[in-house]
């Protein structure tokens, strides 16, 4: 049953190319009004969740950093009336690096919020600008030093592997970022999806993508650097000290229910998918007309389901237990897994098997998407 809470605050402070809420920017807010509908749609969730205690709760969407800290207080209180709390919760809030938002960190750490995880994507303006950022390398690194100084707990996430980016050039700035002592880093490959900007960029011939085999020397640097600061990966993209890792995206990555409230905000309980509204208004019409703001809730397959489970589960450094999630599906083992694919990879040393568990190897972690495509069974896949 959900352990995890993601709250979606959908407002964002300012335009900005690359967020899929830009009409979600507003001059004011009624907070009233959103507290009443926010502790709605968490009652709804509470009453179908299985009352155990929360081990984790995830503030995230547009900018929640900008969330008056009250708001967050009263929605962390009724969390707290309606689940309990783990003794060791951790309670994250996403958040940009500018000098507005680092201004509420004193009053948001009041609030309860005791993990902040800042995106400052790059140590360098060029490579700001290039991102389509609207902070500089100061303000954020002055945002991070505020963070440091309010919260029990920081992660920051950087984005490498940009056009034209050398080794030497990510070394310097991931060994500058190390030297900052948090405990967590997320450290993102940049990817050009379809649809994107970037994507139209590279398609009119504004920039060219860098090549496969330098990401891949930037990669195994990464993973290099980042083990000889004391922050192994623990998944593709995450590196934390021992017993920092982020427990709720674990909670996503180990395919673990989770509740999710608020415009747009999805969620996995007992079998199914939901999805709530994603335009703010039609989510506070829903709320007022049926006390929650759910748009659809789907029954998923349990072939479907395994095939989730599978993917997320094999992003981590700890593998996956095909046994175990056999048993939670219903399936056989051997239906989970591509065995003569897997044996295959294997021998290319992109895969590992220790006991019953099996995995991919940090040779094999670049190539991860294809590996998935290989290893999940086709008819998982279709589920």
């Amino acid at each position: 049953m959900a352990r995890a809470l993601y709250i979606h605050w959908p407002f964002c402070a300012r335009k900005c190319p690359y967020c899929d809420f830009n009409s979600h920017v507003r001059e004011s807010v009624d907070h009233d009004l959103w507290r009443e509908a926010l502790v709605a749609d968490l009652r709804h969730e509470a009453a179908l969740a299985g009352g155990e205690p929360l081990e984790s709760i995830f503030f995230g969407g547009g900018t929640p950093s900008l969330m008056p800290p009250a708001l967050v207080e009263a929605l962390l209180a009724e969390a707290e009336r309606l689940w309990g709390f783990d003794p060791e919760i951790e309670i994250t809030l996403e958040g940009n690096p500018s000098s507005v938002e680092a201004a509420a960190y004193a009053d948001l750490a009041a609030a309860g919020i005791n993990r902040v995880s800042l995106g400052l994507q790059s140590l360098d303006d060029q490579a700001l600008a290039f991102l389509g950022r609207l902070h500089d390398a100061r303000e954020g690194l002055a945002a991070l030093d505020l963070a440091q100084a309010q919260f029990a707990r920081v992660s920051f996430d950087l984005i490498y592997a940009l056009p034209g980016q050398t080794p030497d050039q990510w070394r310097a700035q991931l060994e500058r970022a190390l030297a900052f002592g948090t405990g967590h880093l997320s450290l993102y490959q940049l990817t050009i999806e379809p649809g994107t900007r970037f994507a139209t960029d590279v398609r009119l011939g504004r920039f060219t993508p860098l090549d496969d085999d330098l990401a891949a020397d930037l990669f195994e640097l990464t993973q290099a650097l980042s083990e000889q600061a004391g922050l192994p990966a623990y998944e593709v993209s995450n590196h934390a000290r021992p017993g920092e890792e982020g427990r709720h995206n674990i909670a996503y990555w180990r395919y673990r229910d989770y509740a999710g409230i608020g415009p747009g905000a999805h969620g996995r309980r007992a079998g199914a998918a939901t999805q709530r509204h994603r335009k703010p208004e039609n989510w506070l019409s829903a709320v007022a007309e049926a006390g929650h703001g759910l748009a659809e809730e789907r029954p998923l397959a349990p072939a479907e389901q395994a095939s989730e489970a599978l993917l997320m589960g094999l992003r981590l450094a700890e593998g996956i237990d095909p046994q175990a999630l056999a048993a939670r599906f219903g399936l056989a083992a051997d239906e989970l897994i591509d065995r003569q694919r897997f044996t295959f990879h294997a021998g290319l040393g992109h895969v590992w098997q220790q006991g019953g568990r099996i995995g991919v190897t940090r040779a094999g972690m670049p190539l991860l998407d294809a590996l998935l495509a290989q290893l999940v069974p086709d008819r998982l896949v279709a589920a």
